[in-house]
C-alpha cells in the first residue's frame, strides 16, 4: 500500500496546447469566462490543491506566464494532442505525482486532487482518472471517464514516451495499459457542471449563464 499523497507531493498541469479548432482557431485558454481567461480560472481552482502549477501551451507563452506559472510547450510542433502535454509536464515535474486538467473547464472540482489521490492510494494504482455524469445519445445520464483529469506517478514518463513515439495519441489507449482507477464525481453535493468544458464560443456563453 502506498503512503498517503499530500498536496506538496503533486504538481498541477493545465493543458492549453490545443489548436482551438472549434473556436475558430483562437487560443482557447485565453478566452474570457466571467471576465477572466479560462486557463486562469483553472489555475485559481487547482493551485490551492497542489504544490505548484505549470501550463502546457504552444502559443502566446508570455500571456500564460503572466498568470505566474511556468509554461512549457510540447516537444513536437505539430499539436500532437494532450499526451504531448503529459510528456512535457512529466519531464519537468519535481514532485512524485502529476495532475493534469484542461484549460477549458472553469468549474473543475476544488477537491479534485484530494479525491484522485485517495483513490490512487486505496487501489495502489498507477493513475487515477475522474469520471462524471454526462447525457448520452439516448438522453440518459451515464458516468463517463474524463481522461484529461488524470493523476499519475512521474515514473510513468518513460512508458509514455515510448507509447507516443510508437504513434500513440489517445489517452485512454495509454491508461488502459496500466492500473488506472476511475473516481466518480456524481455525489449529491458535486457540481453537475464541474467537468463542463467549452469548445465553442456559444458553449462558453451558455456556461457563463449557468448559476454557480
Amino acid at each position: 500500500m502506498t503512503d498517503a499523497i499530500h498536496p506538496q507531493d503533486i504538481t498541477g498541469l493545465i493543458l492549453a496546447g490545443g489548436r482551438g479548432s472549434r473556436m475558430g482557431g483562437v487560443d482557447k485558454g485565453l478566452q474570457n469566462f466571467n471576465g477572466l481567461p479560462l486557463a486562469l480560472h483553472a489555475l485559481m481552482r487547482l493551485g490551492p490543491q497542489v504544490e505548484t502549477v505549470m501550463v502546457n501551451a504552444n502559443r502566446n507563452l508570455s500571456a500564460y506566464e503572466s498568470f505566474g506559472a511556468s509554461v512549457w510547450p510540447d516537444a513536437s510542433a505539430d499539436f500532437a494532442g494532450p499526451l504531448s502535454g503529459f510528456v512535457a509536464g512529466l519531464e519537468r515535474c519535481e514532485t512524485p505525482y502529476l495532475l493534469t486538467v484542461p484549460c477549458d473547464t472553469p468549474r473543475l472540482p476544488l477537491d479534485l486532487a484530494e479525491r484522485l489521490a485517495q483513490a490512487l492510494v486505496n487501489d495502489d494504482a498507477d493513475m487515477a482518472m475522474a469520471a462524471a455524469p454526462e447525457v448520452n445519445a439516448q438522453g440518459q445520464i451515464e458516468l463517463r471517464s474524463q481522461p484529461v483529469f488524470c493523476l499519475m506517478k512521474v515514473t510513468m514518463l518513460e512508458n509514455l514516451v515510448a507509447f507516443t513515439h510508437a504513434g500513440g495519441r489517445k489517452i485512454d489507449a495509454w491508461t488502459n495499459q496500466h492500473k488506472t482507477v476511475l473516481v466518480p464525481f456524481n455525489a449529491p453535493q458535486d457540481d453537475p457542471l464541474a467537468f463542463a468544458n467549452v469548445n465553442t464560443l456559444q458553449e462558453l456563453q451558455n456556461l457563463e449563464s449557468q448559476p454557480a
